[in-house]
Parts: C-alpha cells; sequence; structure tokens
C-alpha cells in the first residue's frame, strides 16, 4: 500500500505592510500527514526553467480533503527547506482512485 511522509507547511498570513507599502507576513507551521513525494522528470524541470524561471526539485502529492493553502508557502521534508511555486494542480477528487488528488511542484529554498 502507499503512505506518503509527514511535511511541516509554513502557511503565510499577510499581518500588515512595511513603509515600502509591501505585504508583511507571518508564517505558521502546520504538519501535514500522508504527502507523496517525488522527484520531477528532467522534461518538467526544463519546463519550469522556462515558464516560472525556477528549478523544480520535487513534486508532492496531497492528500484529499487538504484545506491547507499551498501557493508561494515554505515546505520542510528530508531535512531541508523548499518553496512551493507555480499552480496547484487540482484532479476531480472522486475519480482518482488512490488518496491524493492535488500535487504543487517546489525548489530549494535557503
Amino acid at each position: 500500500m502507499l503512505h506518503g511522509i509527514p511535511v511541516t507547511l509554513y502557511e503565510r498570513t499577510q499581518t500588515g505592510v512595511d513603509a515600502f507599502n509591501a505585504p508583511v507576513y507571518t508564517e505558521t507551521p502546520t504538519t501535514v500527514e500522508n504527502v507523496l513525494v517525488t522527484p520531477t522528470s528532467a522534461e518538467a524541470v526544463i519546463s519550469d526553467l522556462q515558464l516560472y524561471g525556477k528549478r523544480s526539485v520535487y513534486e508532492l502529492c496531497l492528500p484529499k480533503g487538504d484545506a491547507h493553502t499551498w501557493d508561494d508557502c515554505r515546505v520542510d521534508f528530508f531535512g531541508q527547506s523548499f518553496r512551493v511555486f507555480g499552480p496547484v494542480q487540482e484532479y476531480i477528487e472522486s475519480m482518482v482512485p488512490l488518496d491524493w488528488n492535488r500535487k504543487v511542484r517546489v525548489e530549494r529554498y535557503g
């Protein structure tokens, strides 16, 4: 049976603006269980570099029912930090036979 690993998601919440009117965020750590982590294919790395200017390292498959906001958040797993980029890919939950129905890509961070 397939099973994922726990990852730490740092959800960003805007808490104000700085002197230049840029948003200021705080990060709240949350553990998300049962996340599948797969290496990104060579084709996807090239595509992401061309589309987003970022080097994709892993693809995270998120469990069904997960309601966290993953856009531009920091994620920790394997003892390293990563940053989510690009859109969240979501599939029709009832059409996916396994426990995961959304995917995000991450790049190395820090």
